[in-house]
């Protein structure tokens, strides 16, 4: 699920103060620009929708067809953009969909300057010049460069730093340096046309103090022959891989080293910098957030929430170019790379592969035999790299690897951010701000009607930063996603929104704030048909989303509710007037009146047996209220589906009709049994199902509308390390698990990984019978000291969402 908003306040300019419209979108056959020989032109392959969109049959696609698509016609202003004078586009908003427009067929680099020469090293040298022999970035992982800028984890042997901070240098010339008649020049530029207009080409000024957050260099030392210099960047920098070019002038002439690969460098935003757009005034939080390799992603339903670890893995080695080549591959000018605010909105648009082929293809149909059941993957290391080499989408995903991904290429560029889980999640299809389920005359689902659904759980991100765009108090956390739902300026993406806005309804806060409100807050409506045809509202559910928000407690593997940052307290004053201001831009505002039928005297509830084993009969109990002075008859039809964790249900395998007479205040319960037998060859991927009562009161003709989803649960894998962690030293894993099923699994498989433990690796098992136990022993050697998780999970036929985590304390050797 994602929740990319869609139709009133999508757009990118929602108000005069809202500028910085990012530079980078481009779309067409433009964004896929042939910045290396892997990148392929070809769209993603096709995939099924089955599971994903309501409306949805094996035989409807929405991926890109092979055929380049025809241009655009010209875009047209929504109802919002027109209606309202401070939203309309700015006239630099215009010139970057003119850029855009314009820009087809082009490499994401040509920002070339065709007058500009190239800088070509010297080749002809005299006694007097100075020339220099060495570069020494003393970029050693343990030293003291790297340790202070936070980056002696990458596996790197670069200098990586972090922007509006210096580090230290050293050269050696072919003589000694001479103060008075000596001047060394260092220039740093990225991409194929430097220039210093453009702040692709720095030529870093010599300076006795530094001034904060802006470009410099200090001589620190000059012994003999050598020279150790302090370089600091700017705070507004550039992210991305630069070339180091050093010069000298002196009585000998001009002198140009020799570019060296061995002296790139990268720079990466900068959460310790308070100069910094990203920083984050908190070291636990920066711990967490940036540095921690491994996080938790939570699951299921609001009744039972399960958990799985995640390998973010962002300093594995390759994963930091695997990033910037998803910039590239988003098409993004390196003159937008100092904006977070730009990056994240393309790191959104480039991790799922719709409409650009991005990094992920997404498939929610269960069928998976061309590519891997996104259940299987345990982390993003795997994904990152198969993009990089290969160019093409990796399949398949689904929303929690699509922000297992993303939290990965944010952390590793240096943006703080997190995965967040929410229950009961609403995707909202009309930009109504409501979630609409339509019945016909008896009360039986109309699925041709019910395009918007409530998702059992969605996952998506959050990241941290400051909007200079936005007016005051819409700093900090902002909502992203990455899983391709509905579209923002015309490609699946959604966000950065701020929390603040999401949370008080200000759905005209860019960007795609309507959407990600109605994923928490949308109110669930009921519909009827009558009989000319004309649907009647017969109950508004209030309280029907937006759940237990869930991220990964700061410094430990708890879970925290984080439901307070996304909403106000739900019945409250305050989240009722959100609703309220969200409603007034909606495109059916008069959907939010309370419902048409007053007579609302008999209430339902749904309790089912959640976390029931998965291979077990299942108890639900449906209890109804008379809250009238009167005796109620009520006729009660009880349907049970089997659903994918979208809210996308397949037809009902089990009905029941109950008729209940209820006395004045009194109340009843029905009991209904689903066995084993009759649900085992219906589940889908995530064994989930969901109950629908419906009914009529006789006396008073209220219509009677409930709906209660759950989930069956799955066993754990048990894993054991054999042997003394230490770098460098072969321990084992242990990992066992038992079929708690009936039937054979067939085609078995383990995936194992671990952030500086183990390589993605994939241990094949065959069939396991019904109750039969497996174990296997996986042996790996630590890379990396510290606490680190080795993490496991199974995939099979039946089974699937089965994985254990252990934490390994590696010593240094």
């Amino acid at each position: 699920p994602s929740h990319m908003a869609t139709g009133i306040g999508r757009w990118s300019s929602t108000s005069p103060h809202m500028s910085r419209q990012p530079s980078h979108m481009a779309t067409g056959i433009g964004r896929w620009s042939s910045t290396s020989p892997h990148m392929s032109r070809q769209p993603s392959r096709v995939t099924t929708d089955v599971g994903r969109w309501p409306p949805a049959s094996p035989h409807v696609s929405r991926q890109p067809s092979c055929m380049p698509p025809p241009p655009p016609p010209p875009k047209k202003k929504s109802w919002f953009e027109r209606c309202c004078c401070c939203c309309r586009s700015s006239s630099a908003e215009e010139d970057m969909e003119e850029w855009r427009s314009n820009r087809a067929g082009r490499d994401c680099n040509t920002d070339r300057d065709l007058n500009q020469p190239d800088i070509e090293a010297t080749t002809n040298t005299n006694d007097r010049m100075l020339v220099v022999t060495s570069v020494d970035l003393l970029k050693g992982r343990t030293g003291g460069n790297r340790k202070a800028h936070h980056t002696h984890e990458y596996e790197y042997d670069d200098l990586i730093v972090r922007r509006g901070q210096p580090f230290e240098m050293c050269l050696t010339f072919c003589r000694a340096f001479r103060a008075k008649e000596d001047n060394v020049i260092l220039q740093l530029h990225i991409g194929n046309a430097p220039q210093v207009s453009k702040d692709t080409l720095v030529i870093v000024p010599m300076v006795k103090e530094f001034d904060q957050g802006k470009w410099g260099a200090q001589v620190k030392e000059v012994k003999g022959n050598t020279m150790y210099l302090w370089v600091n960047t700017s705070a507004k920098a550039i992210i991305g891989k630069y070339q180091l070019t050093v010069k000298t002038d002196s009585p000998g002439g001009a002198f140009v080293m020799q570019r060296d690969p061995k002296n790139d460098i990268y720079i990466l935003f900068n959460p310790w910098c308070p100069l910094d757009d990203v920083y984050m005034d908190n070291e636990a939080w920066r711990n967490e957030y940036v540095m921690n390799e491994t996080g938790r992603l939570y699951y299921g339903t609001e009744q039972q929430i399960g958990e799985r670890s995640w390998n973010y893995g962002q300093f594995d080695r390759g994963v930091l170019d695997a990033c910037l080549y998803i910039l590239d591959r988003g098409g993004m000018p390196y003159t937008g790379r100092c904006d977070p605010i730009a990056v994240c909105r393309v790191i959104s648009a480039m991790v799922n592969s719709l409409d650009d082929n991005g990094v992920v293809a997404g498939n929610w149909s269960g069928e998976y035999s061309d590519g891997l059941n996104p259940t299987a993957w345990v982390g993003s290391v795997d994904i990152l790299l198969k993009y990089l080499h290969t160019g093409t989408p990796v399949m398949y995903g689904q929303c929690w690897v699509f922000a297992g991904v993303t939290t990965t290429v944010l952390r590793c560029l240096g943006v703080p951010g997190r995965s967040v889980t929410n229950f009961a999640s609403a995707h909202d299809t009309d930009a109504s701000l409501t979630l609409d389920v339509y019945f016909d005359e008896n009360m039986n689902p109309l699925e041709s009607m019910n395009t918007d659904s409530i998702w059992n759980y969605h996952v998506w991100n959050d990241c941290w930063m400051t909007r200079p765009d936005l007016p005051s108090g819409f700093d900090g956390w902002q909502a992203l996603d990455s899983t391709p739902q509905e579209t923002s300026s015309g490609l699946f993406r959604c966000g950065p929104a701020p929390l603040p806005a999401i949370k008080n309804g200000l759905v005209y806060i860019k960007f795609d704030t309507p959407f990600c409100f109605a994923e928490v807050n949308s109110d669930k409506v009921y519909w009827q048909r009558q009989a000319d045809g004309n649907f009647k509202k017969v109950f508004v559910e209030e309280k029907a989303v937006g759940h237990k928000i869930s991220t990964k407690a700061v410094g430990s593997n708890g879970r925290e509710d984080i439901t307070h940052l996304y909403k106000h307290p739900e019945g409250s004053e305050a989240e009722r007037q959100a609703v309220q201001t969200a409603a007034q831009y909606g495109s059916k505002p008069s959907k939010h009146s309370p419902s048409d039928d007053n007579s609302q005297d008999v209430q339902v509830e749904i309790e089912a047996q959640d976390g029931v084993m998965m291979g077990s009969d299942i108890n639900m109990q449906v209890t109804m209220q008379n809250r009238s002075s009167s005796q109620r008859s009520v006729t009660l039809i009880l349907r049970v589906a089997v659903m994918y964790y979208t809210g996308v249900c397949r037809d009902a395998f089990k009905e029941e009709i109950k008729e209940l007479v209820l006395g004045p205040g009194e109340g009843k319960s029905v009991v209904t049994i689903v066995k084993y037998s009759e649900y085992q060859n219906q589940l889908v991927d995530q064994g989930a199902m969901m109950l629908t009562a419906s009914g009529q009161v006789k006396e008073t003709g209220q219509t009677l509308a409930k709906q209660h989803s759950f989930r069956l649960r799955t066993p754990d894998l048990s894993i054991r390390i054999i042997g003394d962690p230490v770098v460098g030293n072969q321990i084992t894993a242990e990992i066992t698990f038992t079929n708690p099923l009936q039937v054979t699994l067939c085609n078995a498989a383990f995936h194992v990984e671990g952030p500086g433990l183990q390589r993605a690796k994939v241990v094949r098992v065959g069939d396991i019978g019904p109750r039969k136990s497996v174990t296997i022993l996986e042996h790996f050697t630590p890379r990396r000291p510290g606490p680190r998780q080795f993490i496991a999970c199974l995939e099979s036929d039946k089974l699937n969402q089965v994985h254990g985590a252990t934490e390994v304390i590696v010593r240094d050797a």
